[in-house]
């Protein structure tokens, strides 16, 4: 086991830290020493670093990291190289020609870490050739889909099993933001952990306001206006129930002066990677994309997730949602649903035909209508979900608790009403023997639309704020001066030009957080630049006096293009 000074080293020479967030250094000690591991820690706290760290220190070993997504391997192999640490992946993405040279360096111990979906593993050839690789560990990413209880089950996922029987001597750690109790012994029991040293993160996120407010297709996209332009100049994900919502709701939002691109499964890869990064850079601030947008997303200034239909459950909306605030400071997840959303979720689960899917699908049912329409704390609502207590009464932070919601209220509309009829939740919509796709990628068909909404009269479109409301809070950024937004906004546009010419996502050349430590320190030497948080060794010998240029450029007068002839007042604009 490496000493700590070791491992603090480690942390900045190759990502720029002194030092480690919560857990993060026992967990590194934990795969280390060999030892098996189960950890569930939130959106942002930093789970990739835990077995990204050991790699760092572990020479001619290999750590064989397993993920659903192709974008996602891309992208962190990507961002190991510009930290110069050897990784690859391993997918149908890559020629014949170019899977054969991964594998035979792979089988020389080249990589630190290399990067494998479910589906490959499954295979029998590539156990075979993973055993001629010198494994320290396989690190199980999104491990909640192990799970038949998990949200977002896969059955490629249960064959990881085997894992344990292929690989006996090797550990094994599983890494998930959303697990519930149940979900958590399953992974344990599937993976045959072997006394796993387990980590579990608070599921509390105290700078995140939750704000379900219950709407009708009227008064949704007015409050969805009202949000967007409260966080103008900040980033916003907005996620809609279909892709046909997705292209409304940019078409909407672009006739309302607000530019948005989209993102969803109907788009061809090239375009959603295209938009992604539009996105991700700063040169369009508002994301529209069904549930497919989000997985691996590392943007830590996101002011706000909004979501304009009842998710499928709990862990769902929470895992999404809190991609909002990774940066640690406020940020609002709103919910604006409507009666129909729940007649809509209720129809699909009747579609399914197995009958323990559609009693798990049924559970989460309930559980996500119940927080909709809960009347005590959100935070507590969702952290009891996850099986923690939550020892404070009252939040703060939601709209239950009063965290001043009055910003979003509409003069017009009049106080709750008293629900005259319940919604079933059985046999909610007549089987029409159509094939439907996926829920998340097509509309509602008209049974589900009649019995759910359309028909009833009165619809309930606010809650009432149990108790003093709070003051409204300030627009974000409001307090930072003119020259600080300047420089960002420079900075943004040195990152993006930089991205554009290497080829790559603007992220990985520089973290949203780093671009910001950059503006307060404002460094005017290399070794200066060694001292600002997100900068290792590599990073600065690649964008080092790049940076320093474009910081003495800026101190010279010279101000970002998009910039130039904006109106001073109009440094907020979306």
């Amino acid at each position: 086991m490496p000493a700590k000074s070791e491992l603090l080293g480690a942390l900045r020479r190759y990502w720029g830290y002194d030092s480690f967030r919560p857990m993060q250094e026992k967990i590194v000690g934990s795969l280390l020493g060999g030892r098996d591991a189960c950890v569930i820690m939130p959106t942002g706290g930093g789970k990739s670093l835990c077995y990204q760290l050991p790699a760092a220190l572990l020479d001619r070993q290999t750590v064989i990291v397993v993920s659903p997504l192709i974008a996602l391997m891309q992208d962190q192999v990507a961002q190991l190289a510009q930290m110069g640490l050897s990784a690859a992946l391993l997918n149908s993405s890559l020629s014949s020609a170019e899977q054969s040279l991964v594998m035979r360096k792979a089988a020389h111990g080249d990589y630190r870490l290399l990067y494998l979906s479910p589906e490959r593993l499954a295979r029998e050839d590539t156990i075979r050739w993973l055993q001629k690789v010198p494994v320290s560990f396989f690190a199980i990413d999104e491990a909640h889909c192990i799970s038949e209880w998990g949200h977002e089950f896969r059955p490629e996922y249960r064959q990881l099993s085997s894992l344990r029987k292929n690989f006996p001597e090797k550990p094994i750690a599983a890494f998930t933001a959303s697990a519930t109790q149940h979900v958590r012994h399953d992974i344990v029991k599937q993976l045959q952990l072997r006394a796993p040293d387990k980590y579990l993160a608070s599921f509390h996120r105290p700078n995140l306001r939750y704000l379900v407010q219950e709407c009708d297709a009227r008064s949704q996209e007015p409050l969805l206006l009202k949000t967007l332009r409260r966080h103008a100049g900040s980033n916003t994900i907005v996620y809609a129930p279909t892709t046909a919502k997705v292209d409304e709701m940019v078409e909407s939002l672009s006739a309302q002066g607000i530019a948005a691109v989209g993102y969803h499964g109907k788009m061809d890869a090239e375009t959603r990677r295209r938009n992604q990064e539009r996105w991700m850079s700063d040169e369009v601030r508002v994301l529209v994309g069904t549930l497919a947008f989000g997985l691996g997303i590392n943007k830590a200034a996101v002011r706000a997730v909004i979501h304009l239909a009842l998710p499928k459950s709990i862990e769902q909306y929470y895992q999404e949602a809190g991609r909002a605030g990774r940066d640690g400071a406020e940020a609002d997840c709103l919910l604006l649903w409507q009666k129909r959303d729940v007649g809509l979720l209720a129809y699909f689960i009747e579609q399914l035909t197995d009958a323990a899917e559609k009693k798990r699908a049924w559970e989460r049912y309930h559980e996500i209508k119940s927080f909709a329409e809960a009347s005590y704390c959100r935070h507590r609502r969702i952290c009891e979900h996850f099986g923690e207590k939550f020892k404070v009464p009252r939040c703060g932070s939601c709209d239950v608790c009063g965290c001043g919601t009055d910003w979003m209220a509409a003069p017009d509309l009049s106080k709750p009403v008293k629900r005259k009829k319940k919604f079933a939740t059985t046999n909610p919509a007549p089987a029409t023997g159509r094939h439907y796709a996926p829920a998340e990628e097509r509309s509602a068909p008209r049974a589900a639309r009649h019995d759910y909404g359309e028909d009833l009269r009165a619809w309930q479109r606010f809650k009432e704020q149990n108790g003093k409301p709070a003051k409204p809070s300030p627009a974000p950024g409001a307090a930072v001066s003119e020259a600080e937004a300047e420089l960002r906004e420079y900075l943004r546009e040195w990152r993006r030009n930089t991205a554009r010419e290497q080829g790559t996502a603007a992220f990985i050349v520089m973290h949203d957080a780093s671009l910001n430590a950059l503006c307060q320190r404002q460094p005017r030497t290399l070794s200066e630049l060694l001292e600002v948080s997100g900068f290792g060794e590599r990073k600065v010998e690649l964008y080092g006096q790049q940076i320093l240029d474009a910081l003495k450029r800026f101190r010279e007068g010279e101000r970002a293009a998009a910039t130039e002839a904006r109106p001073k007042s109009a440094a907020v604009a979306v």
